[in-house]
């Protein structure tokens, strides 16, 4: 097992798969993706209908619904995850921080192998994903033993290996918000506070609910200004929701990045935006002053978001989003506080 690092031994420094890192390493950051995930649903595990092989001449009809395709949500190749990250590398991108938690079959050894392989700084989280994905036996845990866990995943290893997270979350969480959720979420404050992690909050699809989320944490006295709440571009579609939550002080994280048609498989009643339309919601947001408050990312988690299943890649914020901020206004110094500094300020140990 493990030495366990104390809360003294992390303050100041940012942990990745490999070991404790100075911030200033960390470079340009990617804050919500997956590199190795099993995002299937346990009825569609067991579906022995797993859908066709992904390939270019069938990536589209599978991302737009209208080809079955279970096997589209599980990856587990470490030569082409590797090859992914390695064209991340070229065009620039330094880190990633890597969200694949309990529930979604976390892999650190490969994580530890992928990050040695491409000279990525990984940085893992750790706690459970929402309701559904869950072990049985978690309906019979405290939050004192959430919180034990997640704090032992931080100090001295994650999922019996010796990877130890650098951030608490995704912490998962459902519209309706469950009871083993709030008892995930209230384990991951204790958690947060004993090691001065970060934390990051998958919300539920309804557009109130990353409010409930912030308020439930500010209520516990947790630090909403350490908190990442993701997947702000597939809940909130209004600018009163918008700037309500932003002046919460929470980080607001547009982590759909390279997803650029409406259609969403896993809501049908919900239009995606575009990457253009993502930068107006940064736009609005500096112009108010919420710059410190904002974090990009792409959540790839469907095969047919990789490059070599015809998709956009890793690498696509560094070689494309980042021209067009320029295009249109951003100033170096805006990208980066989104892409390198604020990054650095969440990911580094308080």
């Amino acid at each position: 097992m493990s030495k366990r690092l104390t809360r003294d031994d992390l303050r100041g420094k940012a942990q990745t798969v490999l070991g404790v890192i100075e911030p200033s390493e960390l470079g340009p950051t990617l804050m919500h993706e997956h590199l190795l995930w099993d995002i299937r649903t346990p009825e569609m595990q067991a579906d022995p209908d797993q859908g066709p092989e992904i390939a270019l001449c069938n990536c589209w009809h599978i991302n737009y619904g209208a080809k079955k395709a279970p096997n589209n949500y599980v990856f587990f190749d470490n030569k082409i995850a590797t090859a992914e990250v390695a064209r991340m590398r070229a065009a620039g991108g330094r880190s990633i921080v890597e969200l694949t938690i309990g529930g979604l079959k976390p892999d650190p050894e490969g994580l530890q192998q992928i990050a040695r392989d491409t000279d990525t700084h990984i940085v893992m989280g750790c706690g459970h994903y929402v309701d559904d994905y869950q072990d049985p036996a978690n309906r019979e845990r405290s939050v004192d033993d959430f919180a034990a866990e997640m704090i032992d995943q931080v100090q001295v290893g994650a999922w019996g290996t010796e990877a130890r997270a650098g951030i608490i979350g995704e912490i998962g969480c459902q519209s309706p918000w469950t009871d083993l959720e709030k008892r995930v979420m209230a384990g991951a404050l204790i958690a947060q506070q004993e090691t001065g992690a970060a934390l990051n909050v998958h919300p539920g699809r309804d557009p109130d609910q990353p409010q409930e989320v912030a308020d439930f944490i500010a209520e516990k006295g947790g630090d909403t200004s350490r908190l990442i709440i993701s997947h702000i571009d597939r809940t909130i579609f209004d600018d009163e929701r918008l700037f309500r939550l932003a002046d919460s002080g929470t980080i607001i994280e547009l982590d759909l990045f390279g997803q650029e048609q409406s259609h969403y498989n896993l809501n049908l009643k919900i239009d995606l935006p575009n990457d253009a339309e993502r930068l107006r919601w940064m736009r609005r947001l500096i112009d108010r002053g919420h710059l410190d408050q904002i974090v990009i990312s792409h959540d790839i988690c469907y095969k047919t978001r990789l490059t070599e299943f015809g998709g956009h890649g890793y690498a696509h914020i560094f070689e494309n989003v980042v021209p067009l901020m320029r295009r249109r206004g951003f100033s170096e110094a805006e990208i980066s506080r989104i892409t390198v500094e604020t990054p650095k300020r969440l990911l580094t140990f308080d």
